[in-house]
């Protein structure tokens, strides 16, 4: 597969003021710093200090890249890390018959290849574009030479190494607990769904219409729960016949929240 990746160059001299929105061919509105970027105060790593973003900034390259594009794969020889600034990635695992399971999917301000990076040790994930996306790259070297001069910063990562750990065991109570498709189904849109407003015309009883974005095709949420795209295609129309969810294009409304909350709990 071929594609173009566009890289950003840095401008010499810092901006401290955000600038005039500037357009990709792929239609991301790219950021042009990490201290004035919209969502560093919302994610984890990013949230830093001023001095320490600055620094940050000054180790970072920055491109563009499209949907599909892969970062890095697994079993690779850790470069170092992503930064992801826009869009999404999706981060999955691959047996040997080519079977591929997506084990989580990261968002705006999220750091990949941690692990691998910090360790020495060949990558365990694939991470691939889910859409277009806008990150940013700091090799190995120079992002442990950043650590080890910014405890802040160690301190995230820290927090983040153990994120992961505790999202990879939940990932095994979900895959290896789940006796079912569609247990399996039902807590991924459970998940998708958790902590969303919703609808005030519902019963009164907590268990009114949820509504989500679907972001995900039927081949990729079957590559999320373990399953065939088959049999997610068959749970959803089973699960749209018993009137627990709609799906209009991308959206998603989930109408009976305890009804999906038992199936995965029997």
């Amino acid at each position: 597969m071929s594609y173009t990746v566009q890289v950003i160059p840095r401008k010499k001299t810092r901006i401290m003021q955000p600038e005039a929105p500037v357009k990709t061919p792929y239609g991301l509105t790219v950021v042009e710093s990490c201290v004035t970027c919209p969502v560093h105060s919302e994610r984890l790593f990013c949230n830093l200090s001023p001095h320490a973003l600055a620094g940050l900034d000054a180790i970072s390259s920055s491109a563009t890249y499209p949907k599909g594009a892969v970062l890095f794969v697994e079993g690779q020889e850790p470069r170092g890390v992503f930064i992801v600034c826009a869009g999404r990635v999706k981060m999955s695992a691959s047996a040997a018959d080519g079977k591929a399971l997506i084990l989580r999917i990261t968002e705006p301000g999220e750091v990949i290849g941690v692990p691998g990076t910090i360790s020495g040790k060949p990558y365990e994930l694939t991470a691939e574009a889910l859409e277009p996306i806008q990150a940013n790259f700091i090799p190995r070297k120079d992002f442990i030479h950043f650590l080890q001069q910014n405890g802040e910063a160690a301190l995230r990562v820290a927090e983040i190494l153990c994120n992961i750990y505790h999202s990879q065991h939940q990932e095994i109570r979900y895959l290896g607990l789940s006796s079912s498709a569609a247990q399996k189904l039902a807590r991924f849109l459970l998940d998708i769904t958790e902590g969303l407003v919703k609808d005030p015309k519902g019963d009164g009883k907590g268990n009114g219409p949820v509504r989500a974005t679907l972001a995900l095709t039927h081949e990729e949420i079957a590559e999320r729960i373990g399953a065939s795209r088959e049999t997610v295609t068959r749970l959803f129309a089973n699960f749209k016949r018993k009137g627990l969810i709609e799906v209009h294009g991308a959206s998603l409304i989930l109408k009976n929240r305890n009804a999906l909350q038992e199936m995965v709990e029997s």
